[in-house]
């Protein structure tokens, strides 16, 4: 399946975004611009921007809005109307330097918001505390591993689920200096074999999908679907012509008969 939108996280600290609109919408969205650094300006100042938000309640005075920026190069959200959106605005989950973003393409902002709320309470408040901590240790981490392939594969290995730098543990970012001393050898090159009983990606089970979210290299034939394969890491080799170090799964859709 394709992606509705493409998510992206746009840095606008000290840059102007025209903000249009008057009541609650709008006085929220110049919040967010101001929350991210941004400097809120008015039509009259949209030559000096790159994004605008309309909160505008009359339809044809937000869409006269939308044509005018869109023609002076700027992207264009309008609030409840996704018909005249370039981008959305998803639901915000903030642990320090990590966001999660919760987005519904503009089809939903309610189930956005639901979703983000679960998540809340399932991440530890300290996860922006290993963040920061793996960035002040990224020095080290780049000594310790020169090889990106292998530094990756090292803080796959940690981060993972019961791993010493389970990102759920509240006390992981404490761990990091320990970890560093001691990572740990990288394990050899391994190869798994899936056989999918499905076309669909939903069918997988939990141990198929952790193993196509680790896997350096991926080789499959064409019957299997683009649904499955996009569940591989993006950066992860496609069909790759040799061994590859690390992780390769290999899938083979053989539906039961």
């Amino acid at each position: 399946m394709a992606l509705s939108a493409l998510p992206l996280f746009h840095r606008i600290a000290g840059q102007r975004v025209v903000v249009l609109g008057d009541g609650p919408a709008a006085e929220a969205k110049r919040q967010l611009v101001s929350r991210a650094g941004g400097i809120c300006c008015g039509e009259n100042e949209a030559h000096h921007a790159r994004l605008a938000f309309i909160a505008i309640d009359d339809a044809a005075a937000a869409r006269a809005a939308a044509l005018r920026l869109r023609a002076k190069g700027l992207l264009v959200n309008a609030a409840d109307r996704p018909e005249l959106c370039d981008f959305t605005t998803p639901s915000l989950l903030e642990r320090g330097p990590v966001v999660i973003a919760v987005g519904t393409a503009g089809a939903s902002a309610g189930l956005a918001k639901q979703l983000r709320l679960r998540l809340e309470g399932l991440l530890p408040p300290t996860l922006g505390q290993l963040a920061e901590a793996l960035q002040a240790a990224r020095e080290r981490l780049r000594h310790r591993w020169p090889d990106a392939g292998e530094r990756r594969r090292a803080l796959d290995r940690a981060l993972t689920r019961g791993g010493p730098l389970d990102p759920l543990d509240h006390r992981a970012a404490e761990r990091v200096p320990q970890w560093l001393e001691t990572p740990g050898d990288a394990p050899p090159a391994a190869m798994v074999e899936i056989d999918l009983t499905s076309e669909d990606a939903d069918d997988l089970t939990l141990r198929q999908a952790r193993l196509l979210g680790e896997a350096d290299a991926i080789v499959y034939d064409s019957d299997v679907p683009e649904a499955i394969v996009v569940r591989a890491r993006a950066d992860a080799i496609r069909n790759p012509a040799g061994t590859v170090p690390g992780l390769t799964v290999v899938l083979r859709l053989r539906p039961p008969s």
